[in-house]
């Protein structure tokens, strides 16, 4: 049988920090050097909604473009339309097919057990991402960290390390599983907002 993994907590998390999100936080800066809170907002817009087709297999236009080519940004109505992208997101994760075989995202073609250890970890890391940006608390999911955790580990020494992560951050062998996996990321796990 397929072992699929439950997006579900996750993505409402995700979506519950952005409902608390204000719109005078939207040119927030973000630990994502690049990205304004609306950029990272559009950016979850985006790829709540590719990774559906990811999941499905749908290939085209949404799975085939690479990350980063061009800056996203909210537009009207995005709060309904993230929280409806990320439901679906985990509907579509909960199949048991979306495991199998291969599929594509952001121009790779990739087994989708991969693919799909990699959706959960952008919720985990852009939740965290969104979060300091916005000064909420944030408590992911611990078993979508411990994906992302076992998923960035063997990165570390590879030469496969996708250029979507920085070089990885040192921290204590003994921080937190959160501290541990934003570092991976090559996140600062200290980061804060300037002057906060």
């Amino acid at each position: 049988m397929t072992e699929t993994i439950d997006f579900t907590a996750q993505a409402r998390l995700v979506a519950q920090l952005a409902a608390r999100t204000a719109d005078e936080q939207l040119d927030a800066p973000t630990p994502c050097e690049a990205y304004a809170v609306r950029h990272l907002l559009g950016h979850l817009v985006g790829l709540s909604a590719a990774f559906q087709e990811t999941a499905r297999k749908n290939l085209g236009p949404m799975t085939s473009v690479a990350p980063n080519v061009t800056v996203p940004d909210v537009e009207p109505g995005w709060r309904t339309a993230l929280d409806r992208n990320l439901r679906g997101m985990a509907a579509a994760w909960a199949a048991p097919e979306a495991w199998e075989g291969e599929t594509q995202a952001g121009g790779v073609t990739l087994p989708a057990a991969i693919a799909g250890r990699f959706a959960l970890n952008e919720l985990v890391l852009h939740g965290w991402d969104l979060a300091r940006a916005t000064g909420q608390d944030y408590a992911p999911d611990m078993a979508a960290l411990g994906v992302s955790y076992a998923l960035l580990a063997p990165l570390v020494e590879s030469s496969e390390r996708l250029p979507v992560f920085g070089p990885p951050v040192t921290v204590a062998a003994d921080a937190p599983l959160l501290d541990q996996v934003v570092a991976l990321s090559g996140r600062r796990p200290d980061w804060a907002p300037s002057g906060s």
